[in-house]
């Protein structure tokens, strides 16, 4: 499918134009184009993949073509600090596709769950689903996703906190909502609940269907963002 575009601000530099592709849940950087995402932008994105990240996202083929120069695109591991993530690069440095899971990965937003969350989670229910395939995670019998190996993964509340600071420091022509910082952290609060000692958040996890953690809590924190 063809994909669509997305004007985003930058860090120091003109306004920067991505595509991006809803079916498979992908954006495609030209050459430094990722790095060059101000706050504003990449909290954008976040609230982007907050309202399209239900369901799993299409396959994607193993031949890709660049979108620049139709070379085949390489499967690349990476790694922001502990956290794995994937993305497919131009051997000929035009740019990147990345998954919206990986993106935020590497954005340092999602963060692989401590042993200590994984087993107080295991109190509430009996599987999720991988936020990287969608495929069911028995947690009796595993803390990773069988089908593409990816450890069970949280949202990291702090990191979203703290690019919304850099975002109130930067001289940005439009004032930011005084209100947004409390009510990140209430979203917080809520996401700190889910896994709290006193077990005040299994209700929310008493359903038929296996949650998505970082699904719902991205779900819960776009609806936060809609001011940006």
């Amino acid at each position: 499918m063809q994909m669509s575009s997305m004007t985003l601000e930058a860090h120091l530099s003109v306004p920067i134009e991505i595509e991006l592709c809803m079916p498979c849940q992908t954006f495609w950087f030209d050459k430094y184009e990722s790095l060059k995402l101000s706050a504003a932008s990449i909290l954008q994105l976040m609230k982007l993949i907050g309202e399209h990240s239900g369901g799993s996202p299409a396959t994607i083929s193993k031949s890709l073509p660049c979108p620049r120069c139709s070379a085949n695109l390489q499967l690349t591991n990476d790694m922001q600090r502990s956290t794995r993530f994937n993305y497919w690069r131009c051997s000929k440095e035009h740019g990147k596709l990345i998954r919206f899971f990986d993106f935020l990965k590497e954005k340092n937003f999602i963060r692989p769950m401590p042993a200590g969350e994984v087993e107080e989670l295991k109190k509430n229910v009996r599987s999720v689903n991988c936020s990287n395939c969608g495929a069911p995670i028995d947690l009796v019998t595993s803390s990773a996703c069988t089908h593409c190996g990816s450890a069970i993964s949280v949202l990291d509340m702090h990191q979203a906190q703290q690019t919304l600071a850099q975002l109130q420091k930067a001289a940005e022509p439009r004032p930011i909502d005084p209100a947004l910082p409390l009510e990140l952290a209430m979203a917080k609060r809520d996401v700190e609940r889910l896994f709290g000692p006193t077990g005040s958040g299994r209700d929310r996890w008493d359903t038929d269907s296996s949650p998505d953690i970082v699904e719902e809590v991205l779900t819960a924190v776009s609806k936060w963002l809609t001011r940006i």
